[in-house]
């Protein structure tokens, strides 16, 4: 093998995500052994290369594999189109990627990756298939395959629970859906540094919905408030309109049109930054009525 190739691989791979040769040999050997494995002078021992590979987001395989295998960001660009289009309710286009990449060896032979495959397969059996059992079935699945590796739940893992919740909010099972939530709420907390911060929008806002329809109207509005809060500290749009539209909900639903209005407004006025043209109409028709029922 010419070790050169995998020396310019890992100064390629070690610029595309922006590591000074100092920041890849901390903790693994030298900045001058980086250096030099860089420009085909030595060959990194098995555990270097393993650690190095780590660092740089790849498996160790790809350095065996050099010119088959996709580029760095080929696994990221993936899960940020999954994740576009689940928001999107694109679940037909959704399954669509999920079905090529089922025949990738870089998702079916790592569990972590074809735990996102399964997570948004069960997404479509639910929601286009209208299929609880396989959906359930399938979603517990993606569970298990990484939830027994460790103590400390992963950020995937929570958004499953927070998936598992939903479902059981929408099959009106109230109690296993707080179940499901309380769950990630110990568990997000001891995880201040989350990655994606929308997680914990997402957490706080299905609360709230959970508790409107169990019509405890103020503890629904305590979690959107909560909800509002995370959002202007951590500068997140989704999450605003939906939270300040639950908020305005729940006084609607005690008949407090007065205070349900500006919360309303509020939350149009977030739908159309988003440009989401289906919540926006909604919200103006609701506004009329509730305007004219006072």
């Amino acid at each position: 093998m010419d070790y050169s190739v995998i020396g310019k691989k890992i100064r390629e791979l070690r610029k595309a995500v922006g590591l000074t040769q100092g920041d890849l040999a901390e903790g693994i050997c030298t900045q001058a052994l980086i250096s030099r494995m860089e420009k085909g002078d030595i060959y990194p021992s098995a555990t270097a290369l393993y650690q190095i590979s780590n660092r740089l987001g790849v498996d160790v395989n790809y350095f065996f594999e050099i010119g088959t295998t996709p580029r760095l960001d080929y696994l990221r660009e993936v899960e940020r189109q999954l994740t576009k289009l689940r928001v999107d309710q694109r679940f037909e286009e959704m399954m669509d990627i999920v079905k090529m990449e089922e025949k990738n060896p870089l998702f079916y032979k790592d569990n972590e990756k074809l735990q996102l495959l399964y997570w948004h397969k069960s997404i479509y059996l639910f929601e286009i298939k209208k299929d609880s059992g396989a959906a359930f079935s399938m979603l517990q699945k993606a569970y298990k395959l990484t939830c027994h590796q460790k103590k400390a739940m992963t950020e995937r893992e929570m958004e499953i629970l927070i998936t598992f919740g939903i479902w059981e909010t929408q099959l009106a099972n109230h109690q296993k859906a707080l179940e499901y939530y309380q769950k990630v709420e110990m568990m997000i907390h001891p995880a201040e540094q989350l990655h994606d911060k929308s997680i914990k929008t997402r957490l706080l806002y299905n609360i709230a919905r959970v508790l409107t329809r169990t019509k405890n109207y103020e503890e629904s509005t305590d979690y959107c408030l909560k909800a509002i809060h995370w959002c202007i500290e951590e500068e997140l749009l989704w999450g605003l309109g939906e939270s300040y539209y639950q908020i305005g909900f729940n006084y609607e639903l005690t008949e407090d049109y007065e205070q349900a209005i500006p919360y309303m407004e509020k939350a149009l006025l977030m739908f159309e930054l988003r440009e989401n043209k289906l919540y926006s109409s909604f919200l103006q028709d609701k506004l009329k009525k509730l305007n004219g029922g006072q």
